[in-house]
């Protein structure tokens, strides 16, 4: 439950989140500390929203300004954007094509394997795989040849692989 509430000294008026369950309210303008039993609700609703635009229309009939603020769409009329993407970016001098292929790089990148994974793939995929199979998968996915060797000592010592025999194994 939300309620529109004014402060008796300074005539601010704004919402109260449920408001049985506090004793007192802040006024956010003045600050003065009100007991919520006493303030009078000038409009109740269930949803904040509904709420947020009494306490607008509120605002604007004590402006003044009732014609200007009937004639602005509220949220829920204006689902769609005012201006598209490329309009908003051609309009700063940025060019919409370049941001895209941009961000077509990045998700690539971001959904690459790390040189750690791509040795552990390595090791799941192939059969009995020794030291030079498992550079040799790893050079063809883009580990250069000593980092995907130091790799691999890396993960038998860490106790992530076993080698015996010259075939290593993932464990």
């Amino acid at each position: 439950m939300y309620a529109v509430v004014g402060c008796t000294d300074c005539h601010a008026l704004w919402l109260l989140s449920d408001p049985e369950s506090a004793e007192t309210a802040t006024c956010p303008r003045c600050g003065r500390r009100h007991r919520t039993g006493k303030l009078k609700r000038l409009f109740t609703a269930e949803d904040r929203e509904t709420a947020r635009e009494a306490r607008a229309s509120m605002l604007a009939d004590a402006a003044d300004a009732t014609a200007s603020f009937e004639s602005v769409p509220s949220d829920a009329e204006t689902d769609a954007p005012v201006v598209d993407d490329d309009e908003y970016l051609d309009a700063a001098g940025i060019d919409a094509d370049a941001v895209a292929a941009a961000g077509e790089r990045s998700d690539r990148r971001s959904r690459s394997r790390s040189r750690p994974e791509i040795v552990r793939d390595a090791l799941r995929e192939l059969e009995a795989p020794d030291e030079r199979d498992v550079v040799a998968y790893a050079a063809d996915h883009g580990v250069p040849e000593d980092a995907a060797a130091d790799l691999l000592d890396r993960l038998v010592r860490r106790g992530e692989a076993t080698a015996h025999g010259g075939t290593y194994r993932l464990l």
